[in-house]
């Protein structure tokens, strides 16, 4: 649902981003648009190179810079677009009215800082507090995150934790401000299952005792039917497939969506079948075509007419879109 004013919280609109490489310039995202709604779950899926990181990078604008840039399109935040504020104005959201919850624990924790100074620290910078006060939310928020003996955490380096709980402690920090929007770029990577479900749990509550909402990114289509609201299928840099994730999971209108499906392994299958899976590789950067992107890898026979002309993007059923490629679209 939208606010009062009809407004979604986050709008993004044909956005396309640009990579500088020793082959010259490559196109990372193409054209992609989609929204999160107030109190909404909207995942992005999809293989790994697919473009869906770069869509949460691009919104916190934290690009590598100079190699990447933006080359059109709009990022609305609240009706804001985030792409005209200046670094200051933008430091001043990041964080504060978008958290994101990044990939790799070890590689958003400092090694060498204890757990209690990181978590301080986005206190300290967002709201004004003295440093007793930001230790004390700190240790309130270990606690509201799960983590035993919080203060004992407090403590701690980073390694002396184990991944789930590095996991808990990086959702605790993008949390710690109450965000509107939380980014959750592959919350559960290189967690065991059981884990796995606690970290989504975990997220679910906190997002509806904070009345956020979560772009959550993931290649787990099983993550996203628990989870989503809404869903973006995402492939070699462009949103082939959005709409309601009961939709997209019932009538799969995309040949890679289906495909993507079809891959999932079935609990009531015959015994010791093989998995199905998508023949080839997402291609690279340098490689993409303008028209049809995933025709050559769909199997079916294809003309050069379908890489040459890019589809249009269409809703076949309301909220339901998809890229109406001849050759991909049933």
């Amino acid at each position: 649902m939208t606010d009062q004013a009809g407004t979604p919280l986050l709008q993004i609109e044909d956005l396309s981003v640009c990579f500088k490489t020793d082959e010259g310039e490559v196109e990372a995202l193409d054209r992609v648009s989609l929204q999160v709604d107030h109190a909404q779950t909207v995942g992005v899926v999809g293989e790994s190179g697919c473009g869906k990181s770069v869509t949460a990078y691009s919104v916190m604008r934290l690009l590598p810079r100079p190699m990447g840039r933006i080359s059109s399109g709009n990022i609305f935040f609240e009706g804001k677009n985030l792409l005209d504020l200046s670094a200051d104005e933008m430091q001043g959201i990041r964080g504060n009215e978008i958290g994101m919850i990044f990939q790799e624990p070890m590689n958003a924790l400092n090694p060498v800082q204890k757990i209690g100074v990181q978590l301080s620290e986005v206190f300290e910078l967002h709201q004004p507090m003295e440093d007793h006060q930001a230790w004390s939310r700190s240790v309130q928020m270990l606690k509201a995150v799960g983590i035993p003996s919080p203060d004992t955490r407090m403590h701690e380096y980073p390694h002396q934790l184990s991944g789930g709980m590095r996991q808990r402690v990086v959702i605790a920090m993008a949390l710690a401000c109450r965000p509107k929007l939380i980014i959750a770029d592959e919350p559960t990577t290189a967690l065991d299952v059981t884990v796995q479900a606690q970290i989504l749990d975990l997220l679910q509550n906190l997002r509806k005792e904070f009345s956020s909402s979560i772009l959550l990114i993931t290649h787990d289509l099983g993550v996203i039917a628990e989870t989503c609201d809404q869903v973006c299928v995402m492939y070699a840099g462009r949103i082939v497939e959005r709409g309601p994730t009961i939709k997209i999971f019932a009538s799969p209108r995309h040949a890679y969506t289906r495909d993507l499906l079809a891959s999932i392994p079935q609990l009531h299958g015959t015994p010791k079948t093989k998995l199905r899976t998508i023949e080839g590789i997402v291609p690279g950067l340098s490689d993409l075509n303008t028209g049809c992107r995933f025709g050559p890898r769909s199997g079916r026979a294809h003309n050069q007419e379908v890489l040459s002309q890019r589809p249009e993007f269409v809703e076949i059923s309301e909220g339901h879109w998809v890229e109406a490629c001849p050759v991909c679209m049933s």
